[in-house]
């Protein structure tokens, strides 16, 4: 798989004697930058107000890391990663957390992704950047999308304030703010437990427990000073804890390699004051991918509850081929998403379709190129609606 088992490590959380005062930590900063530039034609609003249909588009982090061995075999360390771009993701931290490992498993301990992503299998892709797992490139402007406010806030992500009926849509995340994705990482970054067990002939499970879901996955939102006390309970109509649960196994089969996954994640609900309309948030995923010689392809379902009673339906569907010769990989990938989001009647609908290719020149350095074309429906009369197509080049450094 082109989605690298991250918790490939053998790992647990046995034999936690001390390192000795001594031990060498060995310190190694990386990271990446993904920069892009690109075309752009879209539908105006009503407004008239019209985007560039010329624009650049970057996404740079910086990672440091720190790790040692104890005596016993047991390996220790810490695992930072900050946004780096200018804007309002200046020095963003979006990760930092201890890890423990050993031959029984690995435990994270702080803000990091939980189970269901870290073993989430992906799909082939054209550009993962764009049409992967997590999307990191959106060239699509939806703040000036659509004149209709119900589908201006599915398009952008926005959670509305709870109105006369109290509903707060627990699922609206995603979207634009989020990207145009299928990660089941509705805990984000918040501060959680994650236990990985080793890889056993191909089979990995995972299990992660959140005390208290902010609902952000694009930061670390829960992660604050050990002297601001413990979170508040009871703080109605929000998110309160969550627990995760995935397993994945890969193999090789008549020279077929394959990556077959399956995750499930629980969102309680606080107290509410609108009975009948939220619930406790639950998404799950289905995945598999083949690789069949120099080609890969792969099948991806997933599907949320929105935290709600009614209209309560989430569901994507992604469907990815690639081919590599040489330094090239060709691919291309169909997305499918339908969101009730609470609504009386109907669901909006994203359709994308996107073909590109990578060219990568060096060990860590790739070019790339895409042309992608995205639609969105919605179920309300009078409503136009939002098409756009991009064509997109651009240069990744991984360090």
């Amino acid at each position: 798989m082109k989605k690298l088992l991250l918790c490939g490590v053998a790992a647990g959380v046995i034999g936690f004697a001390a390192a000795p005062a001594m031990a060498q930590i060995d310190v190694t900063v990386g990271g990446h930058t993904k920069n892009y530039v690109g075309w752009l034609d879209q539908d105006d609003s009503p407004a008239a107000t019209e985007e560039n249909s010329f624009d650049m588009l970057r996404e740079s982090e910086l990672h440091i890391n720190a790790e040692g061995t104890a005596d016993n075999g047991m390996v220790y360390g810490f695992h930072l990663e900050m946004e780096v771009d200018g804007g309002d993701d200046s020095n963003t931290v979006e990760e930092s957390y201890l890890y423990l490992a050993s031959n029984m498993g690995r435990v994270n301990l702080g803000s990091e992704d939980g189970a269901n992503y870290l073993l989430q299998v992906a799909a082939p892709s054209a550009d993962s950047n764009i049409d992967g797992i997590r999307q990191y490139i959106q060239p699509v402007n939806y703040g000036i999308a659509s004149g209709n406010a119900a589908f201006t806030n599915y398009l952008t992500g926005t959670v509305a304030a709870a109105g006369a009926a109290g509903q707060v849509p627990l699922a609206a995340m995603g979207a634009a703010t989020d990207g145009w994705d299928y990660d089941n990482d509705i805990t984000g970054k918040d501060e959680k437990i994650t236990y990985l067990s080793p890889v056993w002939n191909g089979f990995q499970f995972g299990l992660s427990y959140t005390p208290e879901v902010a609902g952000d996955p694009n930061g670390d939102v829960n992660s604050a000073s050990g002297l601001v006390g413990f979170t508040t309970r009871d703080s109605d109509n929000g998110w309160d804890q969550a627990y995760e649960g995935a397993v994945r196994y890969e193999g090789t089969f008549n020279n077929v390699g394959f990556a077959v996954g399956a995750g499930y994640t629980h969102v309680e609900v606080e107290e509410t004051t609108v009975p009948n309309v939220l619930d406790d948030f639950q998404e799950w995923n289905v995945g598999a991918d083949l690789d069949i010689g120099a080609f890969g392809i792969g099948a991806i379902w997933t599907e949320n509850n929105n935290g709600l009673e009614a209209g309560d339906e989430d569901r994507t569907i992604v469907l990815g081929v690639d081919y590599t010769t040489g330094p090239f990989q060709l691919g291309a990938s169909y997305y499918d998403r339908d969101d009730e989001q609470g609504l009386a009647n109907g669901e909006f609908e994203t359709t994308r379709y996107t073909g590109g290719v990578i060219y990568t020149a060096a060990p860590g350095l790739s070019f790339r190129g895409s042309i992608s074309h995205i639609e969105h429906e919605s179920p309300t009369a009078g409503v136009s609606d939002v098409e756009a197509t991009s064509v997109l080049g651009g240069v990744q450094l991984n360090f």
